[in-house]
């Protein structure tokens, strides 16, 4: 009888036990480096080379390395400009299309080395890589695969001789590096050593990209690689700077043969933008976009960079659908950011910096249909808003459809609610709903499709109640690891003046504080 108790409690502590342990991955999971490029969330890339004294967006490769020549080129003020705009990092562009390389290489006599610049003894990518290490910024680097300039391209020692060789130079001397960033830019007319024709080449194996990027792998192994289809992250298929509304990290590339695998640079029949849902690899999105028009420094495009309200629009819809934000920066012939773009991006800050200072759910008494085991120390509401992205409310494997009430010390007003999922886990839930208790009923205010490593809602318009509710629906169990309620700063934003089709007024302000109205 005796045995027979025992053999029974030890059971119960068994199925207790099993209820406690982590749910079980869901899908393809991130890497180590693809956490770390996640965690960025905001960054920028740096076009500062030949085609800024030229006044070109792609150089043609027969630029005299004379001609470049920046009388105050200045790292610290251009990483400087970055940080203060809540980047976490820049990629720097150390050799554009036109082959032009900023660091003295080996591999051409197009570099640094033959310019005026510091009487030839120049590095600009050293001293990128000193300012972020000054900084507390993170550095990646943009090399092209295309060079307009040398006079081998298109034939296979270019890769071997050139191109690889200039990675390598790189990866030894400017780490350590998040990113290596490479462009679908290949093949086209250049000057080609004064051969001044076209070569074509078949981008999807001319680099030979498994070979590539096992030099990245190996010299720079916490390095995501950004290409148009991977491996690590994925181009989102704009240079507009947003993802779409439902944005998953997972993706499945469409090959032009049966069981291609990505990672060879090429598009076809793209799908970037949302990703595929359970895809084959985790692959998630970076959005690009210029800060100005074009992605040189132009002086006719001075006034013409975007503002910060658009800026902030543009966080919501990349680092808010779970995707990176890639923000491209332009010095000028001097060597540093116009003191208008760098205004733009500290205000643009200071905005983003405002509105996530204080997250107005901290305090609140949250309720849930179902903690995972009834283990609430491991499982439970609490991990919600302690900063950590990867601790996590979970439920039980049958429960897939759960529910959150969040009753808040005190009434409050918010526009932006916050979401994550702990992606070690993979990105798993499929919908969200959330409710605010007014007038003594529930009233939808909000919903989305995907969540993934971040989800930020930003409403058209403030709600104020002392109660939220959250509806969650998953293919597996849940695994939340933030919910957050923010209230953006309205005086940051001043209102303006549209009209519709029909010349309608409407009034409202870009940071959507004002609630729409016609006047």
């Amino acid at each position: 009888m005796k045995n027979t108790i025992i053999a029974f409690l030890l059971s119960l502590s068994s199925i207790a036990a099993l209820g406690q342990t982590a749910p079980k991955p869901y899908g393809v999971l991130p890497t180590r480096r693809q956490l770390h490029w996640q965690e960025t969330e905001m960054y920028g890339i740096v076009h500062f080379s030949m085609a800024t004294f030229t006044d070109k967006e792609w150089g043609y490769g027969d630029e005299s390395p004379r001609i470049f020549n920046p009388k105050h080129f200045s790292a610290l003020q251009i990483v400087g400009a970055a940080k203060a705009g809540g980047l976490k990092g820049v990629i720097v562009v150390a050799k554009h299309h036109d082959g032009f390389c900023l660091w003295p290489t080996k591999t051409t006599d197009h570099n640094i080395g033959k310019s005026p610049f510091k009487n030839g003894h120049g590095d600009v990518v050293k001293e990128y890589q000193l300012a972020c290490q000054k900084l507390g910024m993170k550095l990646g680097i943009y090399c092209s695969p295309w060079d307009r300039n040398s006079p081998i391209y298109g034939k296979a020692e270019y890769v071997t001789d050139v191109y690889r060789k200039q990675l390598k130079e790189l990866y030894s001397k400017y780490g350590p590096l998040f990113i290596s960033w490479h462009d679908g830019a290949n093949g086209g007319d250049g000057y080609y050593g004064g051969s001044r024709d076209v070569r074509k080449i078949d981008r999807s194996s001319y680099y030979g990209w498994d070979t590539t990027w096992a030099i990245t792998r190996k010299m720079q192994p916490g390095a995501s690689i950004f290409g148009d289809v991977g491996p690590d992250v994925r181009w989102v298929g704009n240079e507009e700077g947003h993802a779409g509304e439902t944005c998953w990290a997972t993706y499945t590339p469409h090959a032009p043969e049966k069981g291609k695998k990505p990672g060879n640079g090429f598009v076809l029949d793209y799908q970037g933008t949302e990703g595929t849902r359970g895809g084959e690899f985790w692959m998630p999105a970076e959005c690009d976009v210029p800060l100005r028009p074009g992605w040189f420094y132009h002086k006719s495009q001075d006034g013409q960079s975007k503002s910060a309200d658009q800026l902030v629009d543009l966080y919501y819809k990349s680092v808010g659908r779970a995707a990176c934000l890639d923000l491209g920066l332009s010095p000028d012939k001097s060597g540093q950011l116009s003191s208008p773009d760098a205004n733009i991006l500290k205000q643009f800050g200071q905005i983003i910096n405002k509105t996530f200072a204080d997250n107005l759910a901290a305090g609140a008494t949250f309720t849930a249909s179902n903690v995972r085991g009834n283990n609430s120390l491991k499982y439970g509401t609490a991990r919600l808003t302690d900063n950590d992205r990867y601790s996590y409310w979970a439920t039980d494997d049958s429960v897939t459809k759960a529910q959150l009430i969040i009753n808040l010390p005190a009434p409050k007003t918010f526009n932006v609610i916050r979401l994550r999922e702990n992606i070690k886990l993979g990105q798993r839930i499929d919908s969200i709903g959330i409710d605010a208790w007014q007038n003594g009923k529930w009233t939808r205010i909000a919903g989305a499709s995907s969540i993934g490593a971040n989800r930020l809602i930003r409403l058209p318009q403030a709600v104020s109640c002392s109660k939220v509710r959250l509806r969650v629906s998953s293919p597996v169990c849940i695994a939340l690891s933030d919910f957050g309620l923010f209230k953006e700063p309205a005086d940051l934003a001043a209102p303006v003046i549209t009209r519709d089709k029909r010349g309608t007024a409407f009034r409202y302000s870009l940071l959507h504080i004002l609630d729409f109205r016609a006047v």
